[in-house]
């Protein structure tokens, strides 16, 4: 088990209210911190918030026909909420994690009773359907897909009701999105490199995840073979150009944080250190995106960005030998990002608080692990 902490600073508030913070302050003045059932319950208020919450709204929506323009909650019974669709499936996966880890805690009914009325056999056959009409193909590839499968495999051999209901009323879409990539990845020549939503690293990497814990080798064997297609002779990364101005990805490190899930420990580490030579040096990198303003949709990502640099740079850290020095160099970077990312969560803007709380649940996840 890895045990690493996340530590921010005692004066930064993850959530609006007070109380959900805790822990033990150390001899610096900081606070040493994991998902407790009290943070627990604040990251899943905001979730809350907004997985019904169908306006305001940015529909990814392609309309064939007049009779096309629809409401959100008409095409996306099931995911109508967040803002878009792929905000609310990773809110979905988000409270599906937290109730898995915190049955007890004190919003948990609320939080059934939202995932028993969102994650009905109903809403997500339309959702099916809604996949199955002209022009679709590329409706939330692969950002949305991956989340979705994310879902899927949170709720995969979970030993409880509601569980294994909304395990299996989710199927047929798992299903339809798993074909999705089987029909798209072998005619992507290239990788999509961006810092936002179509990174195709991002996407292979959460799929890859399903696919193992589904034990489908299929579709495994598939997503291994295109992430070296695409990525395993990468040399000579440049990182004094990220990151961009609204990434929530580091192309860099979502491509490291896949590979690492492909290649052996010695493997990895030979093909890192002729990915990013001079990674000591990488300043853009290592040190964390500074946010203006967090009511901008896209400045806001940036929070994002450093909550996902966490998560990859502490799992490729964990691929590394203690006396490996970049070991230390990612470790310490990751408890920077962190910390700056963790104290903006909840900072009163939706724009931000749609989407933040999974991020930060993923990377406590994580280091949990």
């Amino acid at each position: 088990m890895k045990k690493i902490y996340c530590f921010f600073l005692l004066s930064a508030f993850i959530f609006s209210r007070p109380d959900s913070i805790s822990g033990q302050s150390d001899m610096s003045g900081r606070v040493k911190n994991r998902l407790d059932k009290k943070i627990a319950a604040g990251f899943a208020d905001l979730a809350l918030k907004c997985v019904q919450k169908e306006y305001p709204n940015k529909p990814d929506h392609v309309m064939n026909k007049s009779t096309e323009v629809l409401a959100p909650s008409v095409m996306h019974p099931a995911f109508y909420g967040c803002f878009d669709w792929h905000s609310s499936v990773h809110g979905h996966w988000m409270l599906v994690r937290l109730l898995k880890k915190f049955p007890d805690m004190e919003n948990a009914p609320a939080v059934r009773k939202a995932l028993n009325e969102n994650l009905s056999a109903e809403n997500i056959k339309i959702e099916v359907e809604y996949l199955n009409q002209g022009n679709r193909k590329s409706f939330e590839r692969t950002y949305g897909w991956t989340w979705l499968l994310k879902l899927q495999e949170e709720l995969t051999g979970w030993d409880d009701a509601g569980g294994k209901l909304w395990n299996q009323n989710l199927q047929p879409l798992s299903k339809a999105l798993v074909q999705s990539y089987i029909n798209f990845l072998p005619k992507q020549n290239y990788p999509i490199r961006t810092g936002v939503h179509p990174n195709t690293a991002f996407g292979i990497a959460f799929a890859l995840d399903y696919a193992v814990k589904t034990k489908n080798e299929k579709f495994e064997s598939l997503l291994k073979e295109r992430a070296l297609a695409y990525y395993g002779n990468d040399k000579n990364y440049d990182p004094k150009w990220e990151p961009g101005g609204e990434d929530f990805f580091s192309p860099a490190l979502m491509e490291a944080d896949l590979m690492r899930r492909i290649l052996n420990t010695d493997e990895f580490i030979k093909w890192f250190n002729e990915f990013i030579p001079g990674l000591d040096a990488a300043v853009n990198l290592l040190e964390p995106a500074v946010v203006t303003d967090r009511t901008d949709p896209k400045l806001v990502h940036l929070d994002g960005l450093n909550l996902s640099r966490a998560w990859c740079m502490f799992g490729i850290a964990a691929q590394m030998p203690e006396s490996n020095p970049l070991k230390k160099i990612l470790s310490a970077s990751a408890q920077k990002h962190s910390e700056a990312g963790l104290s903006n969560i909840a900072s009163g803007s939706y724009e931000g608080e749609h989407w933040l709380a999974s991020f930060a649940v993923y990377l406590l996840s994580e280091i949990d692990n």
